[in-house]
């Protein structure tokens, strides 16, 4: 029995697929594998076992996770690219003790004391500048007239 090649649509799909299917997967399977800390209660590096529970946490490494689907299908030096630009700011964020993971630690787990940042509404006639704003005015202030 003769395998067939893959057809050009079949190779198109396994070409564009992830390299994994969730940020949880990613995060578990390879990001947590690639960045070994100590993360102890006595150390500067924090983490959360429950890193899906705060919400900066999730969405950077959300972007983390899209950035490595894109730079891993570009190969060359696509990965070196993803860590400098990518993977070490945002880890350097979540690893910092003064980060989302402020009050977490690895003997008591997750804390969640951070509040959202506190907001004001502006008062009066002042909340209209914030609705439909005019993009093309406010981005012609910074060019030189024609």
């Amino acid at each position: 029995m003769t395998t067939q090649e893959p057809n050009q649509a079949e190779r198109k799909t396994a070409e564009i697929a992830n390299g994994y299917s969730t940020v949880y997967e990613f995060v578990t399977e390879y990001l947590s594998q690639v960045y070994s800390r100590q993360v102890t209660d006595i150390s500067d590096t924090v983490w959360c076992r429950e890193w899906w529970q705060h919400p900066e946490a999730a969405i950077r490494l959300h972007a983390l996770w899209q950035a490595w689907e894109h730079y891993r299908r570009q190969g060359g030096p696509g990965i070196s690219v993803w860590f400098l630009d990518h993977a070490d700011p945002h880890m350097a964020k979540l690893f910092d003790p003064r980060g989302p993971f402020k009050y977490c630690n690895v003997r008591n787990g997750h804390k969640s004391m951070l509040d959202p940042l506190p907001l004001s509404d502006p008062p009066g006639p002042n909340q209209q500048m914030f609705d439909n704003p005019d993009v093309e005015r406010v981005w012609q202030k910074g060019r030189p007239p024609v």
